[in-house]
């Protein structure tokens, strides 16, 4: 694998939408197994699109947005941060860069009012907390956090993904209140609110964004990167492979007549683009 601090994102990485300015920060760049990463898709395949290593891996991102509302500094998903255990650092690394992004970008922890959580695997929560003196707290001690009720109660429960919850990326912060539990459809901020899309969790999450007209949506694992946009390229990964699929038909049926920007969250080389069919009825990305 590359080293994760040689590769940034080749398209633009802060965009004006409406009367919001959005930035995508990454926390680093880190392996995957192409075949899980593509589920029953032969190699042959995507192998086009999404070149392998030696060891069947494929580089995947930490992609997070920040939107700047004028009045709301707002953090859409933390990455991986810097307390995985050493045998998932073995698997996985820890590029734990999101701090470093964020202060490129001209903020600190400090400056953050409110993260957004699309659901609760570690690679999307990770620096929602960190250690101090052997304790977690919140990375971002002035911001409410938002997840949905639903995906902390699975990451409770110990099912087939158990592995991919680390619980002190979250309980603390429920446990102090300072994470809100939602239960479905809510707007967060004027112009910014989640949406349920099941397929890869029962209650994971999309994060619509919206401002004079125009609208992105921060997508997660339902399409992670700009090689999964067909229909039937699903993870294997997801607990609902069928449930992903219906959620994207009914993502695509908004987002391609209305315009959307879509945000990949896993995607190394483009955060975000817009979906649009081509020619010959083909979904592809427009950056």
């Amino acid at each position: 694998m590359s080293d994760a601090k040689s590769q940034e994102p080749e398209a633009s990485s802060r965009i004006s939408l409406g009367d919001f300015e959005l930035s995508a920060i990454r926390d680093g760049i880190y392996p995957l197994d192409g075949g899980a990463f593509f589920g029953v898709v032969p190699k042959s395949l995507w192998s086009k699109k999404a070149a392998a290593d030696e060891n069947n891996l494929v580089p995947a991102a930490l992609n997070s947005v920040l939107v700047r509302t004028g009045e709301k500094n707002l953090l859409i998903e933390t990455g991986a941060g810097n307390k995985l255990p050493e045998k998932m650092v073995q698997i996985f690394g820890q590029p734990a860069q999101l701090l470093e992004s964020l202060s490129k970008a001209g903020l600190a922890p400090d400056d953050i009012d409110i993260v957004i959580n699309s659901h609760l695997h570690f690679d999307h929560c990770g620096w929602n907390t960190v250690r101090r003196n052997g304790k977690a707290i919140a990375t971002f001690p002035k911001a409410k956090y938002y997840v949905q009720d639903g995906e902390w109660k699975h990451a409770h429960a110990g099912q087939r993904d158990g592995v991919s919850y680390l619980h002190e990326n979250y309980d603390p912060l429920v446990e102090s209140g300072q994470m809100e539990l939602l239960r479905g459809n809510r707007e967060i901020v004027p112009g910014i609110s989640v949406e349920v899309l099941p397929g890869h969790t029962r209650d994971m999450q999309a994060i619509l964004i919206q401002s004079a007209g125009k609208a992105a949506c921060y997508i997660s694992d339902l399409i992670p990167t700009s090689a999964h946009l067909d229909l039937n390229w699903v993870m294997a990964f997801d607990l609902y492979p069928l449930e992903t699929i219906e959620s994207r038909r009914r993502y695509y049926s908004r987002a391609l007549p209305e315009g959307w920007l879509t945000m990949f969250t896993h995607d190394p080389k483009m955060p975000w683009g817009y979906v649009e069919r081509n020619d010959s009825g083909k979904l592809v990305v427009r950056t």
